[in-house]
């Protein structure tokens, strides 16, 4: 069986707390062990760039990279960028397979979030009498 890395990977933005939101989502990946090694990375904007991290994941023993792509649809970014930048990345490393999932997309997890956030919102404001 291949060692396994995951890079969870987004756009990146100026805010450094939406950076951080996303360490976070790494973290709380790793903590399921489910994956040999879990890196963050940003498209573009903040750092760790898709090369750091995959380059980290190699230094660590990864043979197979799945750049897992946090974004909800599919876009440029998603169906371009981050495809050709994977590719890059994994031709300076011999040997190492690359993988590039699909958007988070239309799944029923997502839909029971946007429901409890929307309850949670309804639940914290004041009742209007």
């Amino acid at each position: 069986m291949l060692k396994t890395a995951v890079i969870v990977i987004d756009h990146g933005s100026r805010f450094q707390a939406a950076n951080e939101m996303l360490e976070e989502v790494v973290e709380m990946l790793r903590a399921r062990n489910a994956f040999d090694i879990v890196e963050v990375a940003h498209m573009e904007l903040a750092d760790p760039s898709l090369d750091a991290a995959f380059d980290a994941c190699v230094r660590q023993g990864a043979e197979r990279v799945v750049v897992q792509l946090y974004f909800l649809s599919p876009g440029r970014h998603s169906q371009s960028d981050i495809p050709r930048m994977t590719a890059e990345a994994a031709a300076r490393h011999s040997g190492v397979e690359a993988v590039v999932t699909e958007p988070l997309g239309l799944d029923e997890r997502l839909i029971d979030v946007v429901v409890s956030r929307v309850r949670e919102s309804i639940a914290e404001e004041p009742s209007v009498a």
